[in-house]
């Protein structure tokens, strides 16, 4: 009886053990263009925010911006998933007025300026689904070089005189988009 006892709670172990590692979760690694949230005000004690984006940061890795962010081509502005835009209130982008919501961010590089496009499709990958007819607002802005090289692809916000520039960095290339109120 005793013989019959250790053999059950070794049968039963070692299928214990076989059941949790066919069962165990698995989890991908790290992504390649990692997440990343851009808000304004950046202050994380401040719950009263008026701006934020959600958005992937590819890296250059020795590749040409060009490659990656082709001139004439709508882009996606980072990386993975289209690149999402959280207005908490309304704001002006150029002569266009943006109703408080969320929207998705395209761009279109070029050498001297950029075509900033805010469009109200969302869940999209990429710009592989973009459609201009469900674009909310253009605006073209001039394309400025740095002295400073940023390897990841950057977003980042500041206070403006009427209201809140979103800044486009990666390589050497600088974008301002300005959100007014």
């Amino acid at each position: 009886m005793k013989k019959f006892s250790i053999i059950t709670s070794i049968v039963f172990a070692f299928t214990m053990l076989i059941t949790n590692n066919t069962n165990a979760q698995k989890f991908s690694d790290l992504d390649v263009s990692p997440l990343d949230i851009a808000s304004y005000p950046s202050n994380y004690k401040n719950s009263d925010k008026q701006i934020k984006i959600i958005y992937s940061r590819p890296q250059l890795k020795g590749r040409s911006l060009s490659k990656l962010t082709p001139n004439g081509k709508v882009w996606r502005t980072g990386a993975n998933e289209a690149t999402e835009l959280v207005l908490y209130k309304d704001f002006k982008l150029g002569d266009t007025t943006l109703k408080a919501g969320t929207y998705t961010l395209a761009t279109i590089p070029g050498d001297e300026e950029w075509t900033i496009i805010i469009n109200s499709d969302l869940n999209t990958w990429g710009a592989y689904f973009y459609n201009e007819a469900n674009d909310v607002a253009r605006i073209t802005v001039p394309v400025t070089s740095s002295d400073e090289t940023l390897e990841a692809f950057s977003i980042a916000f500041e206070k403006a005189e009427n209201g809140v520039n979103m800044h486009l960095g990666w390589g050497n290339v600088r974008v301002k988009v300005p959100f007014n109120n």
